[in-house]
């Protein structure tokens, strides 16, 4: 049984593959916070703005068996397409939900699947796109992939704690909020004085899109 928030087709706004139509699929339930706002003060990641509670989202349910969920997320994908569908598994924490049946079966169906994850927990295996979203002091597992972007700032998690790690690609995106500008700039800064790493916007915000 898969449960789901919400599922729409959009472009991807952030980091490395920004700018590239994707149906996103985000599951419900977080191993970092409930999801509750009188949960938040005591979370692990404190700063979370989506809602991944419940399965009264957007296209949002349960289903049954990954093929049943597969068929689902074709029907989101513009038929006349010859590229194959391109799937984001997100949250919440998707890996709580992702399985090896539910990756298989993506194949199966000719997706080509990503995953954005806080890391915590171990993924099953051919995820085609890995991209890891470390949150305060929690203890990552997965330790290489393509992408690492890292919310900035972050007291407990810096981006010094994450350079030396196996992945391709290095992004820092500014943490929404009231000082946005100012958390802006300092993350731009930050990524001129230490070139590894990108700045990651949030385009579909700017964009006004899903």
């Amino acid at each position: 049984m898969y449960s789901v928030k919400e599922i729409f087709f959009s472009l991807q706004g952030e980091g490395a593959q920004s700018g590239r139509a994707a149906i996103f699929c985000r599951f419900t339930g977080c191993n970092l916070w409930s999801g509750r706002e009188q949960d938040r003060a005591s979370a692990v990641c404190d700063f979370c703005d989506t809602d991944f509670v419940g399965t009264d989202g957007q296209n949002g349910g349960k289903f049954s068996t990954a093929e049943e969920l597969c068929k689902y997320l074709r029907s989101f994908w513009p038929l006349h397409s010859a590229t194959p569908p391109y799937i984001i598994f997100t949250g919440g924490e998707p890996a709580l939900q992702l399985d090896q049946d539910l990756v298989d079966t993506c194949h199966e169906f000719d997706f080509e699947i990503a995953i954005e994850t806080n890391g915590t927990k171990p993924l099953p295996e051919g995820i085609d796109w890995i991209c890891v979203s470390p949150k305060a002091d929690a203890e990552i597992v997965i330790i290489r992939g393509d992408e690492l972007k890292l919310v900035y700032p972050q007291p407990l998690a810096t981006p010094e704690q994450f350079s030396a790690l196996e992945f391709d690609h290095f992004y820092l995106q500014p943490m929404d909020g009231p000082d946005r500008k100012k958390v802006t700039q300092a993350t731009i800064e930050y990524c001129m004085q230490h070139p590894q790493w990108k700045l990651s916007l949030q385009n579909h915000k700017v964009l006004g899109i899903d």
